[in-house]
């Protein structure tokens, strides 16, 4: 199976201040612990791994992406964050490759959280869809997570109290189904499955949550428009203020950065009875229609 980055698109110069970061006083927010976020060469992951550093965490940044995961540690250099960024350039379709992402984390520090931010898309009807890409979605945003779960729990339980959480970055396809993307809502509703899971097993200690957000300006978003609009036979302006934004309240898309900031606080210790559930940050799509 190919690799894939966390967009299989171009990454992008995610520009933000040291101000749109929110900073959280906690007590396991140190240099001495670890975070690890996937999909961190641009997009949400890049802005998770900034934020996360600007906090004082020490984070493993993974990507196939080497020189995105660069720019990602020069970002958060550029943010005088205390904490700071490690580049593991990895396949996440790889379980060996998974397997070193754990093991360099560990190397690093002690391990207490981790974001499975990863993710792409394919839009096809579903009788048109390959049935090898609906595999590749499912590896990266499923299977991979999963893994990367299993390998982080063991890290977790052996710190000297127990305590960690992991995120998971679902959406609003984990909660209702468009047209055309059948390997990301299936996988999106099994991200949300698992996240559950981990819940039930870690005895409030080893948190686990997700983060479903509408439409956020990413290259992974963006990268769609076109094929959206092709599906469609509509206008790409119209893909965005009908199809993406049309069941929304709020008529813009979010920032990376303020994703990343819903991360922040799922794992600091005001997020501690968060647990197995879900922020949906979605504009009011999920909530209200007309």
């Amino acid at each position: 199976m190919s690799p894939v980055s966390d967009t299989d698109t171009e990454t992008e110069a995610t520009e933000i201040a040291r101000g749109d970061v929110l900073e959280l006083d906690d007590g396991r927010f140190t240099a001495e612990n670890v975070a690890v976020v996937t999909g961190a060469a641009s997009g949400i992951g890049r802005a998770t791994a900034a934020a996360l550093a600007v906090n004082g965490l020490s984070v493993v940044a993974t990507d196939l992406d080497g020189a995105g995961l660069d720019d990602t540690a020069s970002l958060a250099a550029g943010l005088d964050a205390p904490g700071r960024v490690v580049p593991v350039e990895a396949d996440l379709t790889d379980d060996d490759a998974v397997r070193s992402i754990v093991e360099e984390a560990a190397a690093v520090g002690t391990l207490r959280y981790l974001a499975n931010v990863a993710g792409l898309q394919h839009i096809d009807p579903i009788e048109e869809f390959p049935v090898e890409k609906f595999d590749l979605l499912h590896d990266v945003m499923v299977r991979a997570p999963f893994l990367l779960a299993k390998l982080t729990i063991p890290e977790i339980r052996a710190t000297d109290d127990g305590v960690g959480a992991i995120g998971n970055m679902c959406s609003i396809h984990g909660h209702v189904a468009t047209q055309d993307k059948v390997g990301y809502v299936t996988s999106k509703f099994g991200l949300r499955g698992l996240t559950q899971s981990i819940a039930a097993e870690g005895d409030g200690s080893i948190r686990a949550f997700t983060v479903s957000t509408s439409y956020v300006r990413t290259p992974l978003v963006e990268g769609q428009i076109p094929d959206t609009a092709r599906e469609r036979d509509v206008s790409e302006e119209e893909v965005v203020e009908d199809v993406m934004l049309g069941g929304s309240r709020v008529k813009e898309m979010m920032t990376p950065v303020e994703v990343a900031n819903l991360f922040t606080f799922g794992f600091s210790e005001y997020g501690r009875h968060l647990d197995g559930g879900d922020l949906p940050w979605d504009g009011g799509h999920l909530t209200t229609y007309e």
